[in-house]
């Protein structure tokens, strides 16, 4: 696929919850375009809809009108079973709470989307990817042995080892402090641009935020600001993070 193609397209996309009061509007018409390779920082001030764009995004939620597709899947009208294999096979996440399986190793978490999907590999792959993520010394180690730091670099390890074409991330460094969020986005902005992997994220911070190739702002459920295409075109082919707006 090339870096220019669009792998997540919205157009006019709503999502909308009902209430006793009537309808609670939470997205309202998103246009919105991602190109294979593209780190898209998503950002707005809190009960904007940011969380709820990555949802419709990775399936998790349906919009309620408009459109929304991911690489070539109609997510309005795919079956859940078809959302699920979308999910399983092309799209990573990263939670900013990790969501890792307490009672399993670091090994057997990252290798646990593997291994549903029944990869022969599966353990071989995971191990290579925490070796990749400075954890070699980890694997055998179970979450609440590892610090905020450690088990963030396992959900990534977890979001990636599948070789996803798409990665959403939502606030991932939001339990960290700043030196350790640091590493974990330098991190994840490399094995992005390494695999030529597509990554939203949802991020308060600024910083972070114009590191990406691109920002959107949402307010009140809508796009107000969209930086656009980067000027910087070999940004999406470098080994390193796009220059700070």
């Amino acid at each position: 696929m090339s870096l220019t193609e669009a792998i997540v397209v919205l157009e006019r996309a709503e999502l909308s919850y009902p209430s006793p009061e009537g309808e609670v509007s939470v997205l309202n018409g998103i246009d919105l375009k991602v190109r294979a390779g593209e780190i898209l920082a998503v950002t707005g001030p809190s009960g904007s809809g940011k969380s709820s764009l990555i949802a419709i995004m990775g399936g998790l939620e349906q919009v309620t009108g408009g459109r929304a597709a991911v690489l070539g899947t109609d997510l309005g009208t795919a079956s859940e079973a078809a959302r699920t294999r979308l999910r399983r096979d092309s799209i990573g996440v990263v939670f900013q709470a990790y969501h890792l399986v307490p009672a399993m190793t670091a090994l057997e978490n990252v290798a646990l989307p593997l291994v549903l999907a029944r990869a022969p590999d599966a353990h071989e792959r995971s191990a290579a990817m925490l070796e990749a993520m400075g954890l070699r010394h980890r694997v055998g180690h179970r979450p609440a042995a590892l610090s905020g730091g450690e088990q963030q670099r396992v959900a990534i390890a977890r979001a990636f080892v599948s070789r996803p074409r798409l990665i959403l991330a939502d606030e991932p460094t939001g339990n960290l402090d700043q030196r350790t969020g640091e590493g974990i986005v330098s991190a994840m902005f490399e094995m992005a641009r390494t695999a030529g992997t597509a990554l939203v994220l949802v991020t308060h911070d600024a910083k972070l935020a114009g590191a990406c190739d691109r920002r959107i702002e949402i307010e009140a459920g809508s796009i107000r600001r969209d930086s656009g295409i980067p000027k910087e075109e070999g940004a999406l082919h470098a080994g390193v993070p796009a220059r700070a707006n």
